[in-house]
C-alpha cells in the first residue's frame, strides 16, 4: 500500500504547483464515473456543481473531484480538468454530447505572499488542465496542488493523504488541503491532535504529550477575516454504494476534521467533504457496512490532515508561517 487515496482502486491523483504564485490544483480524476456526493459544514465554503451530487438529483455519477486553491478564483481549476477530460471524450452523454461532471472546492490562499497580480484571468484553469493531465498513482504531499499556498493558526498547511483497509474489507482513502483557522496541533507543541490514529509514524511518531497539557480557555484562530481558510477533502472507498449512502459517509468523515484540527467548522471555514465510490466491491450489510466504512474513513481522514502539515514545507517567500519541521527539528 501507498498510504494514499490512490490505494483505493479505480482513481489517480494530479498536482499542479505554482511557487510563486504561492497556490496550486489537486484533482482525483475516476477510471469510471464514480458515484458522490458532499456534506458542508464550515461557514464560508467555495464550491462548483456540489448541487448534482445531492441524492435527488439526476446526474448519478461524476468523473473527476477537483480541490484547488485561489478562493472563488480557484473554481475555474475545474474547468481546465473538464476541457482535458472532454478532449479524451469523457462525459456525461446528452445525446451526442459529452458533458464532464467535475465538481470541486477551493481554500483562501490569496494572503500568504504569493504573487497574484496574474493579469485578466487567473490561472487556475490552466493549473486544473495541467493537474489533470499529470494524475497517476503515486503523488508527493505537503506544499504541493492544492495545499501549496495552505496554511494553519501558526504552522504551514498542506496536502495531505491517507489509506487503510476497513474492517468490512473494503479499501479507504483521504485527500485533504489543510488550511484550516486553527490548528493540528496541541497548543505551542509538537504533537498532533490525530496522534491516537497515527500508523507506522507517519507524521513523526510523537504520540500524544504526556502528561496532557490544560487546554486554553479560548482556541488560537488566524487573524484573517471571515472565509479566509478552509479545510477541504476527497474520501473515497471500493465500496458500492448509493448517493445516499455517500452522503451519510461524507457527512460522517467531519469527524474526522475534529480529531485532527481545533476549532473546526467555524464561520471563519469552508470546511467541505466529498465522498466518492468507485463501486468495486459490494457491502454485505447495508448498514452494518456503512458503519464501520465511515468509522474507517473518519480515522484516516484525520491522518491524512496531520500528514498534510507534517510533510508541508514553507513557502520562499518571506515572511511566511513555518514549517512543522522547522520549527520542532524532527524529520521523518
Amino acid at each position: 500500500m501507498r498510504n494514499l487515496i490512490t490505494d483505493v482502486p479505480g482513481l489517480a491523483v494530479g498536482h499542479a504547483t505554482d511557487l510563486a504564485l504561492a497556490s496550486g490544483v489537486t484533482v482525483v480524476l475516476f477510471d469510471e464515473p464514480a458515484v458522490a456526493s458532499v456534506d458542508v459544514r464550515g461557514g464560508g465554503p467555495g464550491t462548483r456543481e456540489t448541487d448534482l451530487l445531492a441524492p435527488d438529483e439526476t446526474v448519478g455519477a461524476i468523473h473527476a473531484l477537483t480541490l484547488s486553491g485561489g478562493s472563488a478564483f480557484g473554481l475555474d481549476a475545474a474547468g481546465g480538468v473538464a476541457a482535458a477530460l472532454a478532449e479524451r471524450g469523457i462525459g456525461f452523454p446528452v445525446g451526442e454530447a459529452r458533458v464532464p461532471i467535475v465538481p470541486g472546492a477551493v481554500l483562501f490562499d490569496l494572503l500568504n505572499g504569493g504573487d497574484k497580480n496574474w493579469g485578466r484571468f487567473p490561472p487556475y484553469r490552466d493549473l486544473g488542465y495541467a493537474a489533470a493531465n499529470a494524475a497517476g498513482l503515486d503523488f508527493p504531499l505537503g506544499t504541493i496542488g492544492a495545499g501549496t499556498g495552505a496554511t494553519t493558526v501558526d504552522l504551514k498547511g498542506g496536502l495531505g493523504s491517507a489509506s487503510m483497509l476497513s474492517p468490512t474489507g473494503h479499501m479507504v482513502g483521504a485527500l485533504v488541503a489543510v488550511n484550516a483557522c486553527g490548528a493540528t496541533n496541541f497548543p505551542g507543541g509538537a504533537h498532533f491532535w490525530a496522534a491516537p490514529f497515527e500508523q507506522d509514524g507517519e507524521f513523526g511518531g510523537l504520540g500524544l504529550p504526556n502528561p496532557l497539557p490544560p487546554l486554553p480557555k479560548r482556541p488560537a484562530l488566524k487573524g484573517l477575516p471571515p472565509g479566509a481558510n478552509t479545510t477541504i477533502a476527497i474520501v473515497a472507498t471500493d465500496a458500492v454504494l448509493t448517493k445516499a449512502q455517500c452522503k451519510r459517509l461524507a457527512v460522517m468523515a467531519h469527524d474526522g476534521y475534529a480529531h485532527a484540527i481545533w476549532p473546526v467548522h467555524s464561520p471563519l471555514d469552508g470546511d467541505t467533504i466529498f465522498a466518492a465510490a468507485t463501486s468495486k466491491n459490494p457491502l454485505a450489510d447495508p448498514i452494518f457496512d456503512l458503519a464501520l466504512i465511515g468509522d474507517t474513513v473518519v480515522r484516516t481522514l484525520a491522518r491524512a490532515c496531520a500528514r498534510a502539515v507534517y510533510e508541508a514545507v514553507a513557502l520562499p517567500q518571506p515572511g511566511t508561517l513555518p514549517a512543522w519541521r522547522d520549527r520542532w527539528g524532527h524529520g521523518p
